[in-house]
């Protein structure tokens, strides 16, 4: 594990992601995972997983975070900002955070942490996935560079 000094500040966003992830399993919102985003120095804002309070299967922390940043920021690119999650990103926040473009990530408890806590690993569910249609699908993308609507990262 690599060791790193911590400010001050940065122990008070994962305090705050921590008091998230007490609040919202305390609600019944889901299970206890919290995030903030963090802009100079500043929060963005912050949240908790909302799965079972919205019946989202990708309301997780990190996600409801990014998209709430995202709609205050008014952009997509949060290249600027900086994660504090009380565990590590699941494959899909991971994804969402990589999407983001945002460059750093701090974190509380492991996935095996988590996993050790749940009985269970999400690695266990298999998913059959098989390409198809391709050309029909291909013919979309090509329209939409021809029309020039790249999204920005």
């Amino acid at each position: 594990m690599q060791s790193v000094f911590l400010t001050p500040e940065q122990v008070s966003f994962m305090k705050q992601a921590a008091e998230e992830a007490f609040a919202g399993m305390i609600a019944g919102d889901g299970e206890p995972f919290g995030a903030v985003i963090v802009k100079d120095g500043k929060v963005v804002t912050s949240g908790h997983n909302m799965v079972m309070k919205t019946f989202d299967p990708t309301a997780h922390a990190e996600i409801t975070v990014i998209r709430e940043a995202s709609k205050i920021l008014k952009r997509i690119n949060l290249s600027d900002c900086e994660m504090y999650s009380s565990c590590e990103p699941c494959p899909m926040c991971l994804g969402a955070i990589q999407w983001a473009r945002m460059k750093k990530v701090y974190y509380g408890c492991s996935a095996k942490d988590y996993e050790e806590i749940k009985g269970t690993s999400f690695k266990e569910h298999k998913i059959e996935i098989m390409q198809m249609e391709r050309e029909m699908c291909m013919s979309i993308f090509i329209k939409w560079k021809e029309l020039g609507n790249e999204t920005q990262h």
